[in-house]
């Protein structure tokens, strides 16, 4: 019964195995074969979103691949198959989007809300300071009188 439940168990694991996809392009040198690995590493799968298309076994990343080794044996630059994939898919496509009135937030908000977030510390720390040294150094009337009598009853104990 152990075997039985052992086979069935490895059984299932390799189904999932055999099922994965595997692109076999024939490139023309080893550059091009470097580049579109560069490509596919670059781009992100729409339908996965956190994974590029050179791991991604979806159907529209293969799509996606063959696309590219098609665009690779026109004689297409990267930039222009890069370009072809972004007015296809938009921004989301690139792992690195381009810098662009619509991408500045995306690129520069973290370090706006990094220094935006000094600066409030420095204003907070810095009306502490003035509020503590202030209320240190200043006596009431009262408190005066106070500790004017305290240093009396102290130096007549004496």
């Amino acid at each position: 019964m152990r075997r039985w439940l052992a086979a069935l168990v490895l059984g299932m694991s390799l189904a999932g195995v055999a099922k994965a996809a595997i692109d076999t392009y024939q490139f023309r040198d080893e550059a091009e074969r470097e580049r579109y690995q560069q490509l596919t590493k670059e781009l992100r799968c729409p339908k996965c979103q956190n994974q590029d298309i050179a791991d991604s076994n979806a159907p529209i990343a293969a799509d996606l691949r063959r696309e590219i080794f098609r665009m690779l044996g026109e004689g297409k630059s990267n930039q222009q198959i890069v370009d072809f994939m972004v007015d296809r898919y938009g921004d989301f496509v690139r792992y690195k989007p381009a810098l662009s009135g619509r991408t500045w937030l995306l690129w520069f908000g973290p370090g706006i809300l990094l220094a935006g977030g000094f600066v409030v510390l420095a204003v907070i720390v810095r009306r502490r300071r003035s509020t503590a040294v202030q209320s240190g150094n200043e006596l009431s009337a009262e408190e005066r009188e106070r500790l004017a009598k305290l240093l009396e009853k102290e130096q007549t104990h004496d």
